[in-house]
């Protein structure tokens, strides 16, 4: 298999991931952002990604948009806005390796703390106070402006919430339908959007919508603990695999 076909498999795997992620689990988004940064430079991989999940992102809200739950979104907002500042500055100073060990980083430590939440919950109905909503609305701006890489961190703090799976979905959805249509003019900004890449996301799109469909026939049918299981193994993998140079 020639090289260009081997990326090609790789980001159409990566698109069903993402949109399987987006209307399942969305732990599993670690796994496409490890696929794409494979076959490309990692900030480019990081915009090429955004526009994936974009297109799951219309997926998930079209399917949740009832189920979201605003009140926990708004405690997010403060901390999310400077966190995508926080974010873009480092895309703009840092080098390619820089990013991909960054992101590395990033995973494997959001995998440790979804680890850790997995083995032991929260009381369900726990209320962080404000200044854990800020940081975890600060944590999830920056980590997804650098890789795309705020699902672990948004499954922390609705899992603390005691929220259902519906919920849970719901407000995922919306929250990162807004994050990430924020983060499109801070990707062009830095140059990392052109037309080639939007041209590659429209052919991947179908590959986005069958993994939101598996996402959509399953999350009903495996049990949550157990899928979160094999979820943080990939995801750690994945981080994994990042730092091997290639």
């Amino acid at each position: 298999m020639s090289e260009a076909s081997t990326a090609w498999l790789l980001l159409g795997l990566a698109a069903m991931v993402a949109g399987f992620a987006k209307t399942a689990i969305g732990g599993l988004g670690t796994v496409a952002v490890a696929l794409v940064a494979a076959v490309m430079p990692a900030k480019e991989s990081s915009a090429a990604l955004l526009l994936l999940l974009l297109v799951g992102d219309l997926m998930a809200v079209a399917a949740y948009r009832r189920d979201g739950d605003w009140s926990l979104l708004r405690h997010l907002v403060p901390g999310v806005v400077p966190g995508l500042v926080a974010g873009t500055l480092v895309l703009a100073v840092a080098d390619d390796r820089s990013v991909r060990v960054g992101m590395s980083v990033i995973i494997l430590v959001l995998v440790a703390l979804q680890l850790g939440l997995h083995l032991r919950r929260p009381r369900p109905g726990s209320t962080w106070p404000w200044q854990a909503r800020s940081a975890a609305g600060l944590a999830a701006g920056t980590t997804t402006m650098v890789a795309n890489a705020a699902g672990p961190v948004m499954t922390l703090y609705l899992t603390a919430q005691g929220v259902d799976k519906r919920r849970f979905l719901g407000t995922s959805a919306w929250f990162f339908a807004g994050v990430n249509l924020c983060k499109l003019p801070f990707s062009v900004g830095l140059g990392l959007i052109d037309a080639h890449m939007v041209w590659r996301t429209l052919a991947l799109a179908p590959m986005v919508g069958l993994g939101g469909l598996l996402g959509f026939a399953l999350v009903r049918r495996i049990g949550q603990r157990s899928f979160e299981t094999v979820v943080l193994a990939a995801s750690a993998l994945s981080g994994i695999a990042l730092l091997i140079p290639h």
